[in-house]
């Protein structure tokens, strides 16, 4: 599993004003290291570290060097502005090689099935991540389905996948991840009222008419 190395800094000033705005001023965001059995830690780190880590990959293992002291670490979650885009903020889960933890992986799909060529089916993607289990150094960035097999009347699901050694599956194997859909037929334009002139006369209207359409008098005594 690739691993990226970082520098990270004891965050001090915490509930200080105008402490938060000097540490993005530096380029650095303020992060919390938490997990395995320790006391969270306030910490900062250097949004260049941030965009190496984010780079790497989903899951990527994270060495942090805190002044000498080394914890390894996943990413659990980032915090970017609204407006900016920026990070934020970003949260780090202690991590031990020797244990497994649940974790969730993207699906990429790769392939063309047949029957999109075939028939114009549209692929539908409805689940783009499952949750797995597996050791630290097993944990995948991403998990590659592929779908050239499928057809309309088969999709794919999650216990259709299959996993990379040493990974287990947590989702619900009966999660429908990927099928494929045939496009609707445009419907028929609703056929045009019909002109009042070409309406049958009702039995009570029934007669001949003068030039103007009005009943004549022999046909109003009917």
């Amino acid at each position: 599993m690739e691993k990226v190395t970082i520098s990270a800094a004891a965050r001090e000033g915490i509930g200080v004003k105008g402490a938060l705005s000097k540490i993005r001023a530096e380029k650095k965001i303020p992060a919390v290291i938490y997990g395995g059995n320790k006391e969270p830690v306030s910490v900062t780190v250097s949004v260049k570290d941030l965009e190496k880590i984010v780079k790497a990959g989903k899951n990527t293992l994270v060495e942090m060097d805190l002044s000498g002291a080394k914890e390894l670490a996943l990413v659990k979650e980032i915090q970017y502005h609204a407006v900016t885009d920026n990070p934020i903020h970003a949260d780090f889960q202690r991590v031990s090689m020797k244990d497994k933890m649940d974790v969730v992986v993207p699906l990429k799909l790769e392939g063309t099935p047949a029957d999109v060529v075939n028939y114009g089916a549209m692929i539908e993607h409805i689940l783009r991540e499952i949750e797995v289990r597996a050791l630290v150094s097993s944990i995948p960035h991403e998990i590659v389905v592929d779908i050239t097999p499928m057809t309309i009347n088969k999709g794919i699901l999650a216990g259709d996948i299959k996993l990379p050694e040493g990974v287990e599956l947590v989702t619900d194997p009966e999660a429908p991840v990927v099928h494929l859909a045939i496009p609707k037929e445009e419907a028929a334009p609703a056929p045009a009222a019909a002109d009042a002139a070409t309406q049958p006369e009702s039995s009570s209207t029934k007669g001949k008419k003068d030039e103007e359409g009005n009943l004549t008098k022999d046909a109003a005594k009917k």
